[in-house]
């Protein structure tokens, strides 16, 4: 309980931060531009870039591959790259120029972020003129090639790609790439760890590729974090139990791969287990509240009144209107008992 007490205080912390208004975003959309590509065809594509260096910016190497050429424009003014470097399987390119006259974001690493941060992002959706916000928070952090894709809720739109996802002291910590289809869709940033390695990589001649990010490979092909999305949105319980199988023995350490196979053992009516996996699921990440819910959720059907009292201080921290649901569902099980 001592634990559960200095989690609560943890998250009660966490959960103080207001979200910045478009008004406190203001400067940091001078360090936002939108990336034009002249496509094969006469037609245009456009997606968004974030300034790193007084020379480079960052956006997602599928705004610009195979296209004939690409600039950046801020302020009705446009600047043409002078050179390219690119990582087209992770799907960061850095745009090179002349040195711009933007200033260059402050990064922090995706290594140090925790489940439930709020965070906001800032692009070009939909070819808007002025870069759009949206708020979140961090649902999940990943592990993938020595570094974190990061999935947070909030969300974008088309033209979104190579935007970026801020935390709460206005640090650069992803470029918003790619999410799940559907309307309950996971959106996905990069890690600004493979920004930095970037720099250092030597330029390339082409913008001319065969080479698939990661995200886009066959869905067999595809980090385990992402296989289980579809058959979660669609209740294929069967199939989400068979890939959280996979993906728990190759990483017992990940909460997710356990909160998934919770999820699925849930769908299918397991609840003893269910309840048993989405524990071992919150034991190993005590700050994800997605998980600290279903826990909740299987101990109601279980009737496990203590398994809900030791959850629902760490669920109130979060959000009270949560955890005052847990409190009145603890109270009618021991009346009912």
């Amino acid at each position: 309980m001592q634990r559960l007490f200095v989690l609560s205080i943890l998250l009660t912390n966490m959960s103080l931060h207001a979200q910045p208004s478009i008004v406190d975003t203001l400067e940091l959309g001078h360090s936002i531009v939108m990336v034009t590509t002249d496509i094969p065809g006469g037609s245009n594509g456009r997606g968004s870039g974030v300034v790193v260096s007084p020379e480079y910016v960052a956006t997602n190497c599928h705004v610009i591959a195979n296209s004939n050429g690409a600039n950046i424009a801020k302020f009705r003014d446009g600047y043409q790259p002078i050179a390219l470097k690119a990582n087209w399987k992770r799907d960061v390119c850095l745009l090179k120029f002349d040195p711009l006259p933007f200033k260059p974001l402050p990064m922090r690493d995706s290594k140090t972020l925790q489940y439930e941060e709020e965070v906001f992002s800032l692009s070009f959706p939909a070819a808007a003129p002025v870069p759009q916000i949206s708020y979140g928070n961090i649902k999940g952090i990943y592990p993938f090639e020595g570094s974190m894709i990061v999935r947070s809720n909030a969300a974008f739109l088309m033209g979104s790609s190579g935007g970026a996802l801020f935390d709460q002291h206005f640090n650069l910590i992803g470029l918003t790439t790619f999410k799940s289809p559907g309307h309950q869709a996971f959106y996905y940033s990069l890690p600004v760890e493979w920004i930095k390695e970037l720099m250092d990589a030597p330029e390339v001649i082409s913008l001319k590729t065969n080479e698939v990010p990661f995200w886009a490979l066959p869905l067999e092909q595809r980090p385990y974090f992402m296989q289980v999305v579809i058959p979660y949105q669609n209740g294929d319980w069967a199939s989400l139990q068979s890939i959280a199988n996979l993906w728990v023995k190759q990483e017992p350490s990940s909460a997710d791969a356990w909160y998934f196979l919770g999820l699925a053992e849930e769908g299918l009516q397991q609840f003893a287990k269910a309840e048993q996996d989405l524990q071992h699921a919150y034991d190993l990440n005590q700050r994800d509240f997605d998980a600290m819910l279903a826990l909740s959720r299987v101990a109601l059907t279980q009737k496990d009144v203590a398994t809900l009292e030791a959850i629902q201080p760490a669920i109130n921290a979060i959000d009270q209107s949560a955890g005052e649901q847990v409190a009145q569902q603890i109270l009618k099980l021991k009346q009912g008992s």
